[in-house]
């Protein structure tokens, strides 16, 4: 969501409204829309919120979750038991708020080398490596918190 769609000078942010009935609002385009359709908007780098219609409370970090809950049941999954149990470790840990830094620096750094996402187009040994030197930098992250595989 980070697109900028210029105007005046500032970002334009659509807005999602999610109603009681669990649908979709998006009131850019006065239409109602599925999860499915909020991803596309991730993938296109769309500036956007969600917001409860009712209270206006944000609910786009929820949204976003959920998306990420349907890919991971969805075959090939992303994170794995360890992973997803370490982080589960942090909250409430001391470094919680480092590890949310730690994982956000990462993942931009790996946006920012312009990584396809898909691995055979990079070419399986270069990706390879790259994946062996992040488990080796996150292993010693984890490490220095007495936190192991």
């Amino acid at each position: 969501m980070t697109k900028k769609t210029e105007t005046q000078g500032e970002p334009s942010q659509r807005v999602i409204k999610k109603y009681p009935n669990r649908r979709l609002y998006d009131t850019r385009t006065s239409n109602y829309i599925t999860l499915s359709e909020i991803k596309q908007l991730v993938m296109d780098t769309e500036l956007f919120s969600v917001v409860d219609a009712k209270t206006s409370e944000d609910l786009t970090r929820s949204i976003l979750l959920q998306i990420i809950l349907e890919e991971e049941s969805n075959g090939s999954p992303m994170f794995t038991i360890p992973v997803l149990s370490n982080i589960i470790r942090f909250y409430g840990h001391a470094m919680q708020g480092l590890m949310g830094g730690y994982l956000e620096k990462n993942m931009q750094t790996l946006m920012e080398m312009q990584v396809p996402l898909v691995p055979g187009v990079m070419g399986a040994p270069m990706f390879q490596q790259m994946q062996e030197q992040m488990q080796k930098q996150a292993e010693q992250f984890m490490g220095t918190f007495g936190l192991k595989r």
